[in-house]
């Protein structure tokens, strides 16, 4: 049996598999070389290989969001440098705008590559990574109060960092001189452009072993593939319009609209707040890749995410929304915008799809920045950690704890040893939170307390998180979730709490305590069995006051 086009498809199968390890391999080579603990250990970055017209061919592990914004960015180079021709073998090109470029905020810092092979373009390999500084008004470059995106660091619109295998120098040295940690970003943008030679090499390879009109092809079937994939799987969907409506902490109402159709998957996003006067704002770009994680949740979660998976999905966004921002909104909680956005569109399809999907989780990425005068070095340092937090329940179980967000795919928190030994604190503390919150038939998973003690004496927490008011929502009677905000136990006795704060400044021996939100229960809290409530008290996950006054038991009394 041969291919249409009169290609073995063994042949065919054997290159799309390539592609993908040659992905892996791309991811693997950052996570090694990379000098920032938020992208070795947190790994939070992505990599991607595009066909040669821009268009995500294959994705690598990392964060979906990541991956899935790299081909805007591959499309933008193309648009600005292809029609003056100047697209060389070794470029490599750098963008940080959060508005255009494939771009998240100002620090996700996005590095293309063409490659050529057989004296022609044929794909393109991408890199994005979380950079712990790139300048701006605060270290870390984030924070709370910015309004406009020039408080928010360096600003790097499309321009090429490399000509022709050479680094262009005085780039390198805008780029640095801007950080205020050099050294860090130096290391992360080599790691970069690592992990990118190593994906180009072996695309080259795979050139070189079947010639490069059998790898286009290859790459063409892969696209459409992917789209009959999810094709097939739209049609066991429930059809018709749904809908679902929640609260920002602030009071603002979120709302979304989803209609689906034999062959449409609309997401309609309008009515949604007007563009925020701070960072609380999304790009279209980023919004869309938040509704195609949960539309590849649902239809083909266990194959392989292109271009093609997507074609059935249409977003509807107002422009200079919360969701659609315009330059030159400030963009530095990015995150928290978009897991809201999917979140709203989860909760609407949420009551037809409970085989696929769960109660809500605490649907924040809860990103704490550290930092100071390191206590051991004396040099300037900060430190990046997206926390971990409590699932949904679901039909027929409980929701998993201290997981992190639907936004992030495989990324992992931060090792205790790794972060002691790194960032200039200690952890006197982490285990799961035992506050009341998510009960139901099936609970809602566990968030997390986390303590850390600060060692030196000239130290700052910048952090926002949201559902800090209104907890994750419960599904089929399931109760809400708990909340997330930050503790500070101060050295002195003094304690304050926190959803945002700006370089609020710490000293020697304070404790930044960290409470995540517990997920919403599923069902009925009556419903859920004697045996269950006494293993959640035994295992700790309730206490006994809870088990009475929720489920109805009274462990006291036997």
């Amino acid at each position: 049996m041969s291919d249409h086009a009169g290609y073995d498809p063994v042949t065919i199968e054997l290159i799309q598999s390539s592609l993908d390890a040659i992905s892996d391999e791309m991811f693997a080579t950052m996570r090694k070389t990379a000098v920032s603990s938020i992208i070795y250990e947190v790994l939070d970055f992505g990599v991607a290989i595009t066909d040669r017209n821009g268009f995500l061919a294959s994705s690598g592990a990392g964060i979906p969001s990541f991956v899935g914004m790299l081909d805007y960015g591959v499309r933008a180079i193309i648009k600005k440098f292809s029609p003056a021709g100047d697209i060389h073998p070794g470029d490599i090109f750098v963008a940080n705008i959060p508005h255009f470029g494939g771009v998240s905020h100002m620090n996700d810092v996005v590095l293309i590559l063409p490659v050529f092979a057989e004296h022609k373009l044929l794909a393109w390999v991408a890199n994005k990574a979380h950079w712990a500084d790139i300048g701006g008004m605060a270290p870390s470059s984030i924070h709370p109060d910015a309004t406009e995106v020039f408080q928010e660091g360096l600003q790097l619109p499309e321009i090429k960092l490399f000509e022709r295998g050479a680094p262009i120098a005085s780039v390198m040295e805008i780029i640095l001189a801007n950080s205020r940690m050099p050294e860090t970003a130096r290391g992360d943008l080599w790691a970069g452009v690592a992990s990118m030679r190593a994906g180009e090499r072996r695309i080259q390879e795979l050139v070189a072993k079947y010639g490069a009109a059998t790898v286009l092809h290859a790459i063409e079937r892969f696209l459409d593939y992917g789209e009959a994939v999810s094709r097939e799987a739209l049609k066991r969907l429930p059809k018709g319009t749904f809908q679902a409506e929640d609260r920002l902490d602030d009071g603002r109402v979120l709302t979304a609209k989803v209609t689906i159709t034999e062959d449409e998957f609309i997401v309609d996003l309008r009515g949604n707040p007007p563009q925020d006067k701070g960072p609380f704002n999304s790009s279209f770009a980023s919004t869309e890749v938040d509704s195609k994680v949960l539309f590849k949740a649902i239809t083909s979660p266990g194959t392989p995410a292109n271009a093609g998976s997507f074609r059935p999905l249409r977003l509807i966004c107002d422009e200079r929304s919360m969701f659609n921002a315009q330059y030159p909104a400030a963009m530095g909680l990015y995150y928290e915008v978009g897991i809201r956005a999917l979140d709203i569109v989860w909760k609407a399809l949420a009551p037809q799809l409970t085989d696929h999907l769960t109660a809500g989780h605490y649907a924040s990425v809860c990103g704490t920045f550290i930092g100071g005068t390191h206590p051991d070095t004396g040099k300037r340092h900060v430190f990046i950690e997206p926390q971990l937090g409590g699932w949904g329940g679901a039909e027929g179980e409980d929701g998993d704890s201290a997981q992190y967000t639907a936004s992030h795919g495989d990324t992992f928190n931060c090792a205790v040893e790794v972060t002691e030994a790194r960032n200039g604190v200690r952890i006197d503390r982490l285990e799961l939170n035992d506050e009341p919150g998510g009960e139901g038939k099936y609970r809602g998973g566990k968030g997390i307390r986390l303590d850390y003690r600060i060692r030196g004496d000239d130290f700052w927490i910048t952090a926002m998180y949201s559902r800090s008011k209104v907890a994750p929502w419960g599904l089929n009677g399931g109760h809400g979730g708990s909340l997330n905000y930050i503790e500070i136990l101060r050295a002195d006795g003094g304690e304050e709490r926190y959803s945002s704060c700006a370089v609020l400044p710490l000293r020697r021996g304070d404790v930044v305590r960290i409470v995540t939100a517990n997920g919403g229960g599923y069902g009925e809290p009556a419903g859920r069995s004697r045996d269950r409530v006494l293993a959640d008290v035994k295992d700790g996950y309730i206490t006994s006051r809870i088990a009475k006054e929720i489920y109805g038991l009274d462990i006291a009394s036997g």
